[in-house]
């Protein structure tokens, strides 16, 4: 039988992992940390592997899988699994669907928000120096900043994991300017650490509601704190949703036509 190739490790394809043993359909996710394995229930239609996808790994992996179709349910921001699946699709001609937290639209300009390109415009503004700035972006994006430990007061909110420790302190975050926390968080939540630190500046990405910004942005205009909000990558998806039933109806179908390839294959034989 084909399976479903969700790729995981959001909220949302914790969703769609439920929604697709409901239907019956066999599904293998793949997540790139271990504390992302317990995003999901332990079910026969659903095995989970924990670890990074190498583009050498990925035509072992779809056949010992037998993968039949492939739900992109990542984080926005995991351009390079994205880029990846993209492309074994079109080399295995297999289906591929991207599931996309829909992003945030603003109802009008904001004094308090700032929505930047890339982290390449971030800093070619002076938007850093003498500020107090908090980043919500995750520990792989803290190296980038090391150049501006000198020139502003930084913070960071990172996972709990050695991981993101690690790199944390080897960009020069030292432990009092630090938070190791699994969101989601409050509103009071962030009221309360931004106006412990003295924020005047928070940085984050574009990872819409599940990933906190509505929240930055309503606290950033209640304490006047500016928000730097960086887009999402441009990625040329084949096919993108944020509709949870159009995912159900793709893997239902990719199910039906995989089975019904595999009746005329054992008909001819």
């Amino acid at each position: 039988m084909k399976r479903i190739w969700l790729i995981g490790g959001t909220s949302e394809s914790r969703q769609l992992a439920i929604a697709l043993t409901q239907a019956n359909c066999p599904c293998t996710i793949t997540v790139t940390t271990a504390p992302a394995r317990q995003l999901y229930p332990s079910h026969p239609y659903l095995k989970v592997i924990v670890g990074k996808l190498t583009p050498a790994q990925l035509a072992v992996f779809l056949q010992a899988e037998a993968i039949g179709a492939i739900v992109d349910a990542s984080h926005p921001f995991a351009e390079e699994i994205s880029r990846l699946a993209i492309a074994a699709a079109t080399e295995f001609q297999i289906p591929y669907l991207r599931f996309e937290r829909s992003p945030i639209v603003a109802p009008s300009p904001s004094e308090t928000v700032l929505t930047l390109s890339s982290f390449e415009h971030l800093f070619q503004g002076n938007y850093l120096t003498d500020q107090r700035v908090l980043l919500t972006l995750g520990y792989r994006a803290l190296p980038l900043f090391i150049p501006w430990q000198n020139k502003a007061t930084l913070f960071a909110r990172i996972l709990p994991s050695i991981e993101a420790l690690e790199v944390a302190l080897a960009a020069g975050f030292s432990s009092d300017r630090l938070l190791a926390l699994r969101p989601p968080f409050s509103l009071e939540l962030e009221r309360a650490l931004w106006q412990h630190w003295g924020i005047n500046l928070v940085i984050t990405k574009a990872s819409g509601t599940a990933g906190g910004e509505a929240i930055k942005r309503s606290l950033a205009a209640e304490l006047g704190v500016t928000l730097i909000v960086i887009n999402r990558p441009q990625i040329n998806y084949p096919r993108l949703t944020c509709d949870m039933g159009i995912v159900l109806n793709f893997c239902q179908q990719a199910r039906c036509q995989a089975a019904n390839s595999q009746a005329a294959n054992n008909s001819g034989g």
